[in-house]
């Protein structure tokens, strides 16, 4: 069993954001798994989704049930094969995992954060990462990869440091997010900002966390994840209790709030857990970086252009049934990336599953990607 172990680095120089801002006198936390080689050329680097952290695979000692959330993927003898690469996983700035975050306490004010958390967007988590590397001392990738926000800061790599990645794994991903995406995000923040117990971003000083809004914003985005195939194949219209008996009964039901059907009571419970240990300044920190992210902007929305200075081999995955991430936005990627003659694989699994598939035990998936990184990324090493 793979034994994780935390670790933190810190960072006196200030680094400058795109907002213009900068942050200073901060730290990032990660775990490492596997042994950097020799020429220092084996070492991966895996990027977070929204609501993930630096724990990547194996387990905390003592702690059984504390898998890292791509567990399945990294690991000896998984597809990405720790005895093999040096997987490095980084939490993003603004998390509330770890790295220095909106709870943390400002150097210069003494006083936590809160909303005055500077905005951060996926170049300014893809330099933060650059700057650990550099301190580890590691100047080429052998991989980059990433799944959903994950994705989107692998394809960041390729554009902000192309001499170092040699091969980026783009996973259930999209060039931007289309106004459906955006307008979902929306509404989620727009449940916390609107919780009374938000305090306008400084509920900390308060003694209160706006666990309403949390919970209304993780049901949002849970529906978002999931198929209609997997939605109805699990839950349909199934019921927690013995249907009531008469219209006046399921009124009343309705009307004091009761759980009747087992999705609602399953979307409940994912509210209830995610806002025990999210923080609500970082979901909507992170949101708007989703919201933020488009590299074609600054070529007048052609991706192709965009995407011209890249240098690393790429693989491209995306799952049939991914409404939030479709396999259209994954093949845009592939256009613009054909176009410049780039070397990019690409698969589009038949999975039933939705955004989750990217996370789950799909074996075509999995072997996938053991076959590009046994083929492509490992040969050589």
């Amino acid at each position: 069993m793979l034994i994780a172990h935390p670790q933190s680095m810190h960072f006196d120089a200030a680094l400058p954001l795109q907002s213009g801002a900068s942050i200073r006198d901060y730290h990032l936390s990660y775990e490492t798994y596997g042994t950097l080689n020799a020429a220092k050329s084996n070492a991966v680097l895996i990027c977070h989704a929204l609501n993930a952290s630096h724990h990547v695979a194996g387990v905390y000692e003592g702690q059984p049930k504390s898998e890292g959330w791509w567990d399945n993927m990294i690991g000896p003898g998984k597809p990405v094969d720790t005895n093999k690469f040096f997987v490095i996983g980084v939490n993003n700035l603004g998390s509330c995992f770890g790295s220095t975050g909106p709870m943390h306490t400002h150097p210069d004010t003494g006083q936590v954060y809160g909303a005055d958390f500077p905005v951060v967007t996926v170049e300014d988590w893809v330099n933060a990462q650059a700057r650990l590397l550099d301190a580890l001392g590691i100047d080429t990738l052998a991989a980059v990869m990433g799944g959903s926000l994950g994705g989107m800061q692998t394809l960041s790599w390729t554009l902000q440091y192309p001499q170092r990645v040699k091969h980026a794994v783009v996973v259930a991903s999209a060039p931007n997010l289309n106004a459906e995406n955006i307008a979902f995000n929306e509404v989620a923040r727009r449940a916390i900002v609107t919780d009374p117990d938000f305090h306008n971003g400084h509920f900390y000083a308060h003694g209160v966390v706006p666990k309403r809004g949390l919970r209304i914003a993780r049901m949002i985005g849970h529906i978002t994840y999931l198929s209609d195939d997997v939605m109805n194949d699990k839950f349909g219209r199934k019921l927690r209790d013995a249907v009531t008996s008469t219209q006046a009964e399921r009124d009343y039901k309705f009307s004091t709030q009761d759980v009747e059907f087992e999705i609602e009571s399953y979307l409940r419970y994912q509210g209830d857990k995610f806002s025990e240990y999210f923080d609500a300044n970082t979901y909507l920190l992170i949101t708007r970086a989703l919201d933020y992210f488009d590299p074609a902007r600054a070529h007048g929305g052609n991706l192709t252009r965009a995407l011209a200075h890249t240098q690393s081999k790429f693989l491209l995955v995306s799952f049939t049934t991914d409404w939030r991430f479709s396999p259209a936005r994954s093949r845009e990627i592939v256009k613009a990336l054909v176009d410049n003659r780039r070397e990019v694989s690409y698969a589009e699994i038949d999975a039933p599953h939705g955004h989750d598939a990217f996370l789950l035990d799909d074996p075509r998936y999995l072997a996938l990607v053991r076959s590009y990184f046994e083929s492509k990324i490992g040969v050589g090493l």
